[in-house]
């Protein structure tokens, strides 16, 4: 059966099998890879025996608890027992082969390029991989899906994009936003080079400190506030799959040399699906650094029990009064989203003129 996945997860999507009705398999060989909205592990067998059948296809969702395959007769079906200890942290998954339902070929694809292919409703089965060793590639499925002739039907979300859908429309439902928006003068320390991230990080962490109100959960069932002393800081990061938002921890007592290698090892990690459930766990605040793609500003979505997330925009040099002449200076544009339930607009206006102050600063503040 489906073993408990760990952190309130569920139920999972079945990515691919690794063995077919009729297969003689030994304990703990890798039976099937599946997907949650935070990472993709491979359950092993819980038993020896031979396969007698397999129960769920790729892309369907099943529940902790669920049975995934049941044994010929003389062993027992898998009914109850736990198949394999997943820990806290999922093993890494190389590109996944399975035998193709249509084809007697196999298909090798990685996750991300069979999560692209449900989207574009494209049968990995009827392509032929460019990639190494044969492997189907995103090009591949892109070519596919865009060809003459091809049907591009209509698709559920899956995944991490059927979460992040499921979180919006928590978040639509439950959040009184609103949005206040400034621009923070970086001219003293910007340059091509100069780290922005761990900059905007600090920055967060200095506002926090001078207006704790926006550092917190909000029940709004029991309209209870709760003050966090630890800045846990989500990071938005975009994936092929979806939004992700792995967590920094205590950015406040940091450094900045480990926070850039922190912020180095989540966004790879999330970009590989190698995050694990306590690496997305309980942010008490957030930061999307959209700039890095494009946009100035943007009223942002919060995902409670957050009460605010923090925007970044695109750094541009501006025209700008200075000391009664004008100069061109580099410009920061930020975006403040805060839940109105629990944050005053005053809290969240000395929130942004805190973060600014900070920013205008050519070296972080002391303590930093």
């Amino acid at each position: 059966m489906l073993p408990d996945l760990g952190e309130g997860l569920q139920e999972a999507e079945i990515v691919a099998w690794h063995v077919a009705e009729g297969d003689h398999v030994v304990a703990d060989q890798p039976l099937v890879s599946v997907e949650t909205d935070k990472a993709v592990v491979e359950v092993p067998a819980p038993q020896s025996g031979r396969i007698a059948r397999l129960i769920g296809k790729p892309g369907d969702r099943v529940k902790v608890g669920t049975p995934l395959v049941m044994f010929e007769e003389g062993a027992h079906p898998d009914t109850g027992t736990v198949v394999g200890e997943l820990g806290a942290k999922p093993p890494e998954v190389a590109p996944v082969v399975a035998a193709a339902p249509s084809a007697a070929r196999p298909v090798t694809a990685s996750p991300a390029v069979r999560a692209l292919a449900r989207e574009r409703s494209v049968d990995l089965a009827q392509i032929s991989g460019t990639g190494p060793d044969g492997a189907i590639t995103r090009e591949d499925v892109e070519r596919a899906a865009s060809s003459p002739g091809s049907a591009i039907a209509g698709a559920p979300l899956t995944g991490v994009r059927r979460t992040m859908a499921v979180n919006m429309a928590r978040a639509h439902a439950e959040v009184v936003p609103a949005t206040l928006w400034d621009d923070a003068d970086v001219e003293a320390w910007w340059a091509a080079t100069a780290d922005v991230s761990v900059r905007l990080v600090r920055a967060i962490a200095s506002a926090c400190a001078a207006v704790p109100a926006l550092n917190v959960r909000y029940d709004g069932k029991s309209m209870r506030r709760e003050l966090r002393s630890r800045i846990d800081l989500g990071i938005a990061v975009d994936t092929e799959d979806g939004l992700l938002v792995p967590v920094l921890r205590d950015v406040g007592h940091s450094r900045p040399g480990d926070l850039r290698q922190k912020l180095d090892e989540l966004k790879a990690a999330a970009r590989a699906r190698r995050l694990a459930p306590a690496d997305l766990r309980d942010p008490t605040i957030t930061l999307s650094n959209f700039g890095t793609i494009g946009g100035r500003q943007a009223a942002l979505v919060i995902l409670p029990p957050q009460v605010a997330i923090i925007g970044a925009g695109r750094i541009s040099a501006q025209a700008v009064p200075r000391n009664g002449s004008v100069a061109f200076r580099h410009i920061l544009p930020l975006s403040l989203t805060f839940d109105h339930r629990a944050v005053t607009g005053g809290e969240a206006a000395r929130f942004l003129a805190a973060m600014i102050d900070d920013l205008g600063q050519s070296a972080p503040q002391a303590g930093g």
